[in-house]
């Protein structure tokens, strides 16, 4: 059969001021239980006699009356506890253990602390606390390290509350000097409190380490997405190059070999009228000689008739014509530049239209912003068409509308990645393109620069375009365009416009900084009597 002490719980054994098992338990008037000495103390240090437990006041100080059946309980309670502590095996303390603090060799697991005493025993050197009444009195707790810092240094009492006015630990006493108003908990309720809390933030530490462990095969996926591409362009260049220094040196060749062939009929030419003078000069040569005989001989008759002969002989015909002109290449050069532009303009189509292809892939869905829209614009009721009317309506003059030039801007905005839209300009001979900083000035009048915070390309008089960089930039192209296409890497600090139809690259801004968010900037033009009325039409992108 179970002893009466082994039902009842171990901290009914407790006094509520020392904490340690009741020494001389006596009961107060409102029914709590305390050691003698303990409750003589208190109330020989406090102003009024009051329960610490339940808070009661005694006008007059109560009689405590001897509790002998706490008294029989304690008793056989310290019994029990003893024989559990002497048959326990001694361990030697391990790491992350309280040692004991009286043993000088091997130092022993502490079994208790005592927070009188400030040290942690052993089983053999915890007996005296035990065994010797003027030990027992002294409060022991479970081993801790530290023991200083758990108690108070006001007081030299356990700190066993826990303020959270404020937020520090506190003795029982101080709730009746320093901390009198203040609003109290047990430190063990308080500590409980603060574990749940503690084990919620581990809870987000390990969400936390989980997103970031996700984070990194993305990452490693498109360092990998990103490396194919590299091997891709790598290859393409290698290919391209490779077709232009053939091109060059096949274009070389051939300009060579069209020189060495000329000249070498050059030197052919040469050669036949040298030959053919030489002829001439023999037959000279020979009748110089007759001529020389003539004029010596005395015989009047033979030199008449010689000197005939000699005007009867046709006169050389070679030596007025041989005459060699230096030839001159400059029309092979011009032809192998002309054909070698040809295919540098051929591979730049190819690049282009590669280049316009992964673009495209960042599409967005975009639509037009009627509160930024100035008063004279229409809008279609897709937000899709906008272009200038005649009237100008009657709206609210809200500090993100245009108030004098004919702007709109876009409701997407971006502000990190790649962003690609297409704009349908076919049938105008008017408009601006591009895009803007969200932080623009929207009143009055505005310049397109990038020190501004715009970004865009014009068409004027039909067929005058221009790049509004920070000096305006001529641009020739080969085609009118029918649909622009803009490009936008806001990392690379890049906006590129696109002739989507010829697959040709109109211009591109370079090292833009951008602070912000960025948004399509559209103005469709003056109507200019319905010679420019088609509206800008933002296309659905054809990745085809």
């Amino acid at each position: 059969m179970a002893t009466v002490s082994s039902l009842l719980a171990e901290d009914q054994f407790l006094c509520s001021i020392c904490l340690d098992v009741f020494t001389d338990p006596v009961t107060a008037s409102c029914g709590h239980n305390f050691c003698k000495i303990c409750i003589t103390e208190h109330w020989n240090t406090t102003d009024q006699c009051q329960c610490p437990i339940c808070a009661k006041l005694f006008c007059i100080r109560p009689v405590l009356s001897v509790n002998t059946f706490i008294s029989e309980m304690v008793v056989q309670f310290r019994q029990s506890a003893q024989q559990k502590t002497s048959s326990s095996e001694q361990q030697e303390s391990k790491p992350g253990e309280v040692p004991c603090d009286v043993c000088t060799g091997t130092k022993l697991k502490a079994l208790k602390s005592c927070l009188v005493c400030l040290a942690s025993y052993c089983e053999t050197h915890l007996e005296p606390h035990l065994t010797m009444s003027g030990l027992k009195r002294h409060q022991l707790i479970d081993p801790v390290e530290n023991l200083e810092d758990r108690m108070c240094r006001k007081h030299d009492k356990p700190l066993e509350l826990f303020c959270k006015t404020d937020q520090t630990c506190v003795c029982m006493l101080c709730t009746y000097s320093d901390h009198k108003t203040h609003e109290f908990v047990p430190l063990k309720e308080e500590f409980e409190e603060r574990k749940v809390e503690l084990e919620k933030t581990g809870v987000t530490i390990q969400q936390m380490i989980q997103k970031r462990q996700l984070m990194i095969p993305k990452i490693k996926q498109s360092v990998n997405f990103s490396n194919k591409n590299a091997d891709k362009e790598k290859a393409e260049s290698v290919r391209v190059f490779t077709i232009l220094m053939e091109s060059v040196e096949r274009g070389m060749n051939e300009l060579i070999e069209t020189i060495e062939e000329k000249q070498r009929t050059t030197e052919k030419q040469a050669e036949d009228f040298i030959k053919e003078l030489e002829e001439e000069i023999f037959v000279l040569t020979e009748r110089s000689a007759e001529v020389d005989q003539l004029s010596c001989s005395e015989d009047h008759l033979h030199l008449l008739q010689s000197i005939q002969s000699l005007y009867d002989v046709p006169p050389t015909k070679y030596w007025t014509k041989a005459s060699i002109h230096p030839s001159t290449h400059e029309g092979a050069v011009v032809k192998a530049v002309a054909q070698l532009e040809e295919t540098i303009g051929r591979e730049m189509k190819k690049l282009v239209k590669a280049e316009l292809k992964r673009v495209q892939k960042f599409a967005l869905d975009l639509t037009l912003d009627p509160d930024t829209a100035h008063p004279e614009l229409i809008l279609s009721d897709d937000e899709k068409q906008v272009k200038h009317g005649d009237v100008k309506k009657n709206l609210p003059n809200n500090p993100q509308r245009f108030c004098t030039s004919l702007c709109v801007l876009g409701k997407q905005s971006f502000s990190s990645g790649r962003s690609y839209y297409e704009i349908q300009v076919k049938g105008k001979s008017e408009w601006d393109l591009g895009v803007a900083r969200e932080s623009i000035n929207r009143k009055g009048l505005i310049t397109l620069t990038p020190e501004d915070g715009y970004w865009t390309i014009w068409l004027r008089n039909g067929n005058e375009y221009r790049a509004l960089d920070e000096l305006d930039v001529p641009l020739s192209l080969k085609s009118r365009p029918q649909k622009v296409g803009v490009f936008v890497d806001y990392e690379e600090g890049l906006v590129s416009f696109y002739d989507v139809d010829a697959a040709a690259l109109i211009y591109s801004f370079t090292g833009c900084s951008f602070n912000g968010k960025l948004l399509p900037y559209f103005n469709p033009g003056l109507n200019d009597d319905d010679k420019n009325s088609t509206p800008i039409i933002i296309s659905c992108v054809n990745h085809n």
